[in-house]
C-alpha cells in the first residue's frame, strides 16, 4: 500500500564512491549493467528500509533490502547466492537507482505500520500463509514461541524458593545420536582420519540441549545430558586408544553442564549425586568439569553471589580468581539475561569487571548516559565497537561515534597465543589489529553520514594504514577534499613499507592508478605475487621498462618448456607472449624473431608446445 505523498529517500553516506569501496570492480560492473538495463524494479523505501527487485537470471526476482539509520547504511541483504568479498550486483543496481533515480522512489508502509493494521486472527492467517509457502519458517517459530512463553524461572530474586519440578524428557534419542557420533568417530580414525569429529558434531548435539535450558528445563537438560556424557564414555577406552583427549570432550561439555545446573531445580541430594557423577566422569577421562563444579557448589544461594546481586561489595573467589571465572560469570549472565533480571544482571558484570556485557546492557536497556559515565572502563578496540554498535541500534548515534572515536586509541583485543601475535607481526597478518580495523571502518562510516567529516577522515586514514585496499585510498581521497594533495605522499611511503603478501594487489592497484609503474614493479618483484598480478604489472610498464618485463616473462616460461611440463604449455606460452609484446614495444622485432627461432630449435620436439607457439606467436 502506498503512501499519500511521495518520498525522496536520503541515505547521507550512501554515494557512488562508498558503494565502489563495499564491491568488487566485477560486481560493481556488473551491477551498474543491471541499472543501466532497467532491472531494477519496484523501488520503494518502508521505513529505514530500502526494498527493490531485480530481473536476473532466474524466473522470479531477486529481493534486495538495504537498512539505513540517521549515520547511514546499516545493513544490505540479498536472496542471491553471492557470498564473496562486499555487496553482489544486485544490491549495487538498487543502490545506484536509488542515487541516480531517487525520484523512482515509492514510500510504502513499514513491517510494524502493517502489523499495526491487523487484528488477532488477521495476524495468525497472515502467519498460517506464510508458513504454507515457506515451512521451514515453523521451526523459527517454535523456538521462538518456546522462548518467550516459557521464563527460566519467575522474574525474582534468586534468594526466593523455587519449587521442585519433575522432568519428562526422554534421553534415548540424544543418547543414540552421541553413541553414533563416537562410532563415527572411531571409524574416521580407523580408516586413517587426522582430524577429530567429535569437535565438529558434538557441539550440534549440545545445541539441542540448549533450547532446553534457554526456555528453562534445566532439570530435562541434565537428563539429556547424562545420557549424552555416559553414551561418550561407553567407547571411551577405544577412543582413547586413538589420541582421543578426554579433557577435549570435557572442554566442550563443562559449560553447557554449568549452565544446566544453574537452571535447574535440584535438591540436595540430587545435587550430591550430580557432584559425585561429575567426579567420576573426569576420573574417567582425565579431565575436569571445573566450570560445572563450581557452578554446583555456588548455586546462586552462596552468601557471596546474594551479596553481588544485590549490589553489595562482596568477593566471588577469595582463594584467587580462577581461570574459568569469566567463563562461569558469563553463563550467569545469560540466564539473568533471558530471567530478565537486569538490576541483578549489571551489579554482577560490573563486581567481575565484564565492561563489555555491562556496558551493552546498559544500552539495551536505553541508560546511554550511564553508558557513557561508565565508558572509561573500555579496554580495547573490540570492546569498544561491540558497545558503538549497540549504541548506534538505540538510535544514540552521536554517543556511539563518540566511543568509537575514543576506541581508536585503544589496543586490540588480543585473542591469539602470544607466539601467534609474534608471528602476525612479523609477517604483517591482516588478523594483526583486525578489530581496530573494523572499529576504524565502522567509526568512518557513521561520522560521514553523521556529517562530521574531520573523524571520517581521520579514521579512514587509519583503517587504510591498517589494511591498505584501492577502495580505502579512494575513500580517503574523496574524504579529503582539497586536502587530498598533502595526504598523498605519506600514503604512498606508508604502502611502499607494508610488505604483507596479502597487500601486494592493492598495491599495485594503487601505484598503477598514480602511474606509479618502478614501484609497482618492485611490489611484485620483493613478494610471492599470483602470476596474473605480475603480467597486470608487465602490461603497464611496456613502454617504461621493457628489459624488465622480458626478463621476467622468460624466466618462468623457460622454466616450464625446458622441464617438459606439458599440462603448462599454454602457461609458458603466455608468459612469452608478455616478452613478444615488449620486445615489439621496444622496437626489436628481429631479436623477437631470433628467440622465437632458437626456442623452435631446442625445443621442436614438443609437439603440443610447438603447436601453441605457432599458433599464439
Amino acid at each position: 500500500m502506498l503512501l499519500a505523498e511521495p518520498f525522496i529517500m536520503n541515505i547521507t553516506n550512501l554515494s557512488e564512491t562508498n558503494l565502489r569501496y563495499h564491491t568488487t570492480d566485477k560486481s560493481f560492473q556488473r551491477g551498474e549493467d543491471y541499472y543501466r538495463s532497467g532491472a531494477v524494479t519496484d523501488l520503494c523505501q518502508r521505513g529505514n528500509c530500502l526494498c527493490g527487485e531485480v530481473a536476473g537470471n532466474e524466473a522470479a526476482p531477486y529481493q534486495i533490502n538495504i537498512q539505513f539509520d540517521a549515520g547511514g547504511v546499516t545493513e544490505v541483504n540479498c536472496n542471491c547466492e553471492y557470498d564473496h568479498k562486499g555487496w553482489c550486483k544486485h544490491t549495487v543496481a538498487v543502490a545506484l537507482t536509488a542515487i541516480l533515480k531517487p525520484q523512482t522512489i515509492q514510500q510504502r508502509m513499514s513491517l510494524n505500520q502493517l502489523l499495526d493494521r491487523l487484528n488477532h486472527a488477521q495476524t495468525q492467517t497472515l502467519v498460517q500463509e506464510l508458513v504454507a509457502q515457506a515451512p521451514e519458517l515453523l521451526n523459527q517459530i517454535d523456538r521462538f514461541v518456546n522462548k518467550i512463553s516459557t521464563p527460566i524461572v519467575s522474574k525474582v530474586s534468586a534468594t526466593e524458593p523455587r519449587p521442585k519440578r519433575q522432568t519428562s524428557v526422554d534421553p534415548q534419542p540424544y543418547r543414540y545420536q552421541a553413541k553414533q557420533m563416537m562410532r563415527n568417530c572411531l571409524q574416521h580414525w580407523e580408516e586413517g582420519g587426522e582430524e577429530n569429529p567429535i569437535e565438529e558434531d558434538l557441539p550440534e548435539i549440545l545445541d539441542r540441549v540448549q533450547v532446553f535450558i534457554d526456555r528453562g528445563d534445566g532439570n530435562d537438560a541434565l537428563v539429556i545430558l547424562t545420557a549424552i556424557t555416559e553414551a561418550c564414555l561407553e567407547d571411551w577406552d577405544e577412543v582413547s586408544d586413538y589420541g582421543g583427549e578426554g579433557d577435549e570432550l570435557i572442554r566442550l561439555l563443562d559449560p553447557v553442564w554449568a549452565a544446566a545446573v544453574l537452571t535447574a531445580e535440584l535438591s540436595s541430594v540430587e545435587a550430591i549425586d550430580l557432584q559425585v557423577n561429575l567426579e567420576e566422569w573426569q576420573d574417567r577421562l582425565g579431565g575436569e568439569f571445573e566450570i560445572a563444579a563450581e557452578a554446583l557448589r555456588q548455586g546462586w544461594d552462596s552468601p557471596e553471589l546474594l551479596a553481588i546481586l544485590q549490589g553489595e561489595s562482596a568477593d566471588l573467589w577469595e582463594d584467587g580468581r580462577p581461570k574459568y571465572a569469566d567463563k562461569l560469570t558469563r553463563i550467569r549472565l545469560e540466564i539473568l539475561n533471558l530471567q530478565e533480571r537486569y538490576p541483578e544482571y549489571l551489579n554482577l558484570a560490573r563486581t567481575e569487571d565484564l565492561i563489555e556485557e555491562y556496558l551493552v546492557m546498559l544500552a539495551q536497556l536505553g541508560q546511554i548516559s550511564e553508558v557513557m559515565a561508565a565508558s572509561v572502563g573500555i579496554k580495547d578496540a573490540g570492546q569498544a565497537l561491540t558497545i558503538a554498535k549497540v549504541l548506534r541500534e538505540q538510535d544514540a548515534l552521536t554517543e556511539a561515534l563518540s566511543i568509537a572515536k575514543a576506541g581508536l586509541e585503544l589496543p586490540d583485543r588480543i585473542s591469539a597465543s602470544q607466539a601467534e601475535q609474534q608471528f602476525f607481526t612479523v609477517h604483517q597478518s591482516p588478523l594483526l589489529d583486525r578489530h581496530r580495523y573494523e572499529l576504524a571502518d565502522w567509526t568512518s562510516e557513521l561520522a560521514q553520514g553523521l556529517g562530521e567529516n574531520s573523524i571520517a577522515l581521520n579514521a579512514r586514514i587509519m583503517a587504510f594504514k591498517l589494511r591498505p585496499s584501492m577502495g580505502g585510498y579512494q575513500q580517503v581521497k574523496t574524504l579529503a577534499g582539497t586536502a587530498w594533495q598533502g595526504l598523498q605522499p605519506d600514503l604512498l611511503q606508508h604502502i611502499r613499507t607494508a610488505d604483507s603478501w596479502s597487500y601486494a594487489e592493492a598495491k599495485v592497484q594503487i601505484f598503477l592508478r598514480e602511474g606509479l609503474v618502478d614501484d609497482a614493479i618492485s611490489t611484485v618483484t620483493d613478494s610471492y605475487a599470483r602470476a596474473n598480478l605480475i603480467q597486470v604489472v608487465m602490461d603497464a610498464a611496456l613502454d617504461r621498462r621493457p628489459e624488465w618485463v622480458i626478463a621476467t616473462a622468460i624466466r618462468p616460461a623457460e622454466d616450464i618448456m625446458n622441464r617438459g611440463k606439458a599440462e603448462s604449455y599454454q602457461e609458458a606460452v603466455t608468459w612469452l607472449a608478455k616478452a613478444r609484446a615488449a620486445y615489439r614495444q621496444s622496437g626489436r622485432q628481429d631479436e623477437w624473431q631470433e628467440y622465437r627461432a632458437q626456442l623452435v630449435e631446442r625445443h621442436g620436439r614438443k609437439r603440443k608446445l610447438m603447436s601453441l607457439i605457432d599458433r599464439q606467436l
